[in-house]
């Protein structure tokens, strides 16, 4: 059996709709369950961020996750397939009025992405300081807790809403297939075969 973390929405609903495709089965989570097991496959409906935690501890043989938190956590994993699904970018974002100030002795940026955010402005030379933050990002610059922000944008409408606006753009993002590096030794003749159906799935599109 391979088992495999989901992140919880949109991601997980695209990646169950190619294993459709692929075997002509039902894979569908119940409501609220967070396991699935269908043939010879185990899903685990996972937060996102937790789901290189489970692939590289082996609770899970392979997942689906973001490019970003993959460059985020920097995690020792196998990346096999950039799955085309879940695209987004990283952002700088400021307020609409604002432009962003390289002279300024020190920028602070709220962020729940502080190693993403060091690596940009460091190659910048730029000094830091990082407000980490859960949620609500966008709150900060309004209220003066940040000069900027560094977040996930998709389509910019909540910047936009809450009066901000995209600055810069750090990096490009979409969901990865990604593998333990054990599981890929021991189980890698399904996992590879399972790797070039998911491609093909892809390049049907």
């Amino acid at each position: 059996m391979i088992k495999i973390a989901l992140p919880k929405g949109r991601i997980a609903d695209e990646t169950l709709e190619i294993f459709r495709k692929i075997f002509a089965l039902d894979f569908q989570f119940e409501d609220r369950k967070l396991i699935l097991d269908e043939g010879n496959f185990q899903f685990l409906m996972v937060r996102n961020q937790d789901i290189p935690t489970y692939v590289t501890e082996g609770a899970a043989d392979i997942g689906i996750v973001g490019l970003d938190v993959l460059e985020e956590h920097k995690v020792d994993v196998v990346r096999l397939l950039d799955m085309r699904i879940g695209q987004c970018k990283v952002c700088v974002g400021i307020r609409e009025q604002d432009v962003l100030d390289y002279t300024r002795p020190e920028l602070k940026i709220a962020t729940k992405m502080p190693n993403i955010a060091r690596n940009y402005f460091s190659q910048k030379a730029i000094a830091l300081k990082i407000i980490k933050l859960y949620g609500s990002i966008e709150l900060a610059p309004l209220v003066g807790l940040a000069d900027a922000i560094v977040d996930v944008v998709e389509t910019g409408t909540t910047m936009k809403q809450n009066g901000l606006k995209v600055a810069e753009t750090i990096m490009q993002s979409s969901a990865y297939l990604i593998a333990n590096k054990n599981s890929f030794i021991t189980k890698k003749a399904e996992i590879l075969s399972l790797y070039h159906k998911i491609k093909t799935q892809i390049n049907q599109k």
